[in-house]
Formats: C-alpha cells, structure tokens, sequence
C-alpha cells in the first residue's frame, strides 16, 4: 500500500501554483494575494473626531461640573465630509459630528453627554481631557505602510482596508476552475424511477458542493457512460476548459477499466492503494500539464479522499502557503464507547461529531456508520478523528481530530 503522505507528495508535486492576475478588490474575496500591498494613503486621512459633541480647548473646562457649568459661544456646526473654514478661539465651541475634519484651535472633544445647549450657547458639565477622542491622521494606518504579505487569504476585513486606501485592484493568484466527472452506466440523475442495478450520482453534486465551498471554481461535466469514447471526450473536454478535473468511480481494483484504460491512454497515472480507510483506491496524474484527480466512487470514501488528497493540492494551484495546505489537526476526548484500530495497517479516518465543553476541550463521538457508502453518517459528521491502526481507543483516550467546518 502507499503511504497517505506519499500520496499527498505526489500530487502537490505536479500541482503548480498559477500564475498572478489583476482583479478588481470587489472580486477577489477568498483568494490569495500574490504580493504584497503597501498602503498609498493614510487611515484616516485626517485628524477627525471620534464622538459626537463639541471642539474646545481643554483648558476653558478644567474646573466644569455640574454644579458649576462652563458657559462657551457656538460659532458654528461641522458635520463629516466638510473642511472646517472656523478657528476655535478661548470660550468657544464648535459643534462637530463623528467623522469631521477636527478644526484647528481647538485640543479636546466635549462629548453631547456632558453638554446642555442654550441657544448660541452651550453648558459644558465636565472637563474634556487634551486629545480625548480625537483621532491622529494615520493612525490606523500610515502612508507606506505593508498592509498584507504574499500569501495573504482575502477575507472581508481585508477587503475593506484595501478600499480604505485606495486600492482598486491587487495581484492574486486565481482560483483554480475544477471539472468534476461522474462515471458508470449504473448512474442515474434526476428523480425519475430507479430501474434494477442502477443508483442515483450523489457524488458529483457532493464534489461540486466541496469545491464551491472550499473557494473553487466548480464546473459540472456531467455523467460519462462506461464507454472509452464518451469518457474520453469529457476529459478532453474537462482539461480544455479546466485547471484540474476530478472523476468519481473506476478506481478501484476489478473495476471496469474504461477510465483506467483512457486515462493511461491520454494521460500518465498513478494508480494507488492508499493505507487509508475509507478512500484506499486513488489515481492521480496529469493531462498535459493538467492534474487529474480519480475518486473512488463510494460516496464517503470520495469525500474523504477530496479532503486528504484533491483539496491540498488545489489549495496550492490557489496560492495558498505550504503551511496552509492541511487541515491542521486539534486534540479531540473521546465521549462515547470508541472504536477498534484496523487491522490491515491502514489509518482510519472517523467520521465523529465534535463539542467543545466548558473547560474548552474537544469532544468526540461517533456519528454513525462508518462504511464508506454510508453518506448520511458522513452528512452528520462536522470532523474526521484520525486512528492509528492496530491500536484501540475508548471513552477518555484523545485523538487528533481534523475539523471539516469554519
């Protein structure tokens, strides 16, 4: 058998890295920055207010309660988005909005709360501290300062800096478009009456889903027929249009070998049995220069070896760091009776629910049957525990869990 690592090796060695474009920051949510971004302006641009109230000069407050209220002139109100044309002089006050430029002569901020509006007037109940709730220009970020390194994941938060300075568009590595083919006469689409021998393709609407939630372009080729001639013309058509393709069934030993014989046909493979459980059968290799990932066809066992083999690999075509590759995994408790380590030299990998406890451990249970056609256990499953072979484990133990949701 082969090794998971080795396996994993392989397929990260022919899974280049695209290369860069340009997009426009309202597209590239997900994506990985391909260098890094260096501010062109300053966050905020300009010494502003913070809180609502009143500019001043700190020293006309110094003994203001509210017994004893300081009496100022308003000369004026400065709302966000306006230059202050007005100078703050001794016993003034100018009204001022969240967000507005902070006018000069004044230092310090008399917050609404502590204020009592009489006319052209205004009574101050409190003092205002020097540079209380004034923000500096550049404070949250200065002119040439690196806002995000290569390797960068786009979230919200950074999309939203990037606007902030001005940043129209940034060079990132794009999304890999993946194809996904199902194979076998056996397969059925749609809710039309199932016919004996036949069963309806889960996987590829499984696999399309994977993808799509991963950050992937996820294209739908569609069902291919055991016959070489329609197998190979969906191929051909899934490298054409695609940066990877992933096939679902025929993998396995004493398959029909239609997709074996295409794919060793028009591509170079690798044809695996993997010591893992579920997923043991696995082929990998390219197209040209496309990767090719074959999937056993039990729907668990296809989902477990997108999780451990095809995702890693296509996070690399996206950019992603070597370290960010994995699944990294967390130490899990086991709370229910466990389950006995294989006996073939394979690692299982099971499909468990996980909780966090008070005191913030992981805990693990079983979610159900761990065949690898039982899809719907796998549905309950938010984790997979990993399980050495040979060794048993029970209520107590502590396994390393790879968590499958945000």
């Amino acid at each position: 058998m082969t090794p998971l690592e080795e396996a994993q090796a392989e397929v990260l060695a022919a899974c280049r890295r695209a290369e860069p474009v340009s997009l426009p920051v309202g597209e590239v949510l997900g994506l990985t920055l391909a260098g890094r971004v260096d501010a062109a302006e300053a966050v905020p641009p300009f010494r502003n207010t913070a809180m609502d109230g009143f500019a001043v000069q700190g020293a006309d407050l110094a003994d203001a309660s509210p017994d004893h209220p300081v009496r100022l002139k308003v000369i004026g109100t400065l709302g966000a988005g306006r230059a202050p044309s007005q100078t703050v002089g001794p016993g003034e006050a100018l009204r001022i909005m969240t967000g507005a430029v902070f006018p000069d002569g004044a230092d310090a901020v008399a917050v609404v709360e502590s204020t009592r509006s009489d006319g052209d007037f205004v009574e101050i109940v409190a003092p205002a501290r020097v540079g209380a709730h004034i923000r500096a220009a550049g404070d949250d970020i200065a002119v040439g300062q690196e806002l995000f390194p290569a390797g960068t994941v786009l979230g919200p938060g950074h999309l939203g800096v990037l606007c902030s300075v001005g940043c129209q568009s940034v060079q990132v590595v794009p999304a890999p478009v993946v194809g996904v083919l199902s194979t076998g006469d056996e397969l059925v689409e749609g809710g039309e009456p199932l016919q004996p021998g036949r069963i309806r393709d889960s996987n590829r609407r499984t696999l399309l889903s994977l993808l799509t939630r991963d950050g992937f372009r996820a294209v739908d080729l569609g069902i291919a027929r055991d016959d070489e001639e329609m197998i190979e013309t969906a191929l051909r058509a899934g490298v054409e249009s695609c940066d990877a393709v992933i096939t679902s069934g025929g993998v396995s030993m004493g398959d029909f070998d239609y997709v074996k014989a295409v794919l060793d046909r028009i591509g170079r493979m690798r044809w695996m049995q993997v010591a893992i459980r579920p997923a043991k059968p696995f082929a990998f290799g390219v197209i040209g220069d496309t990767p090719v990932f074959g999937l056993p066809g039990n729907p668990v066992s296809s989902m477990v070896s997108y999780e451990l083999l095809a995702r890693p690999g296509l996070r690399r075509m996206g950019g992603r760091p070597d370290d960010d590759l994995h699944r990294r995994p967390l130490p899990g408790v086991i709370d229910d009776e466990g389950w006995a380590g294989s006996r073939d030299g394979r690692t299982s990998y099971v499909r468990v629910s996980t909780r966090f406890d008070d005191d913030g451990r992981l805990r693990v249970v079983s979610s159900g049957g761990q065949a690898s056609h039982q899809l719907y256990a796998m549905a309950q499953a938010d984790s997979l525990a990993v399980s050495p072979p040979g060794v048993d484990v029970g209520r107590g133990d502590t396994v390393a869990v790879l968590r499958l949701t945000p």
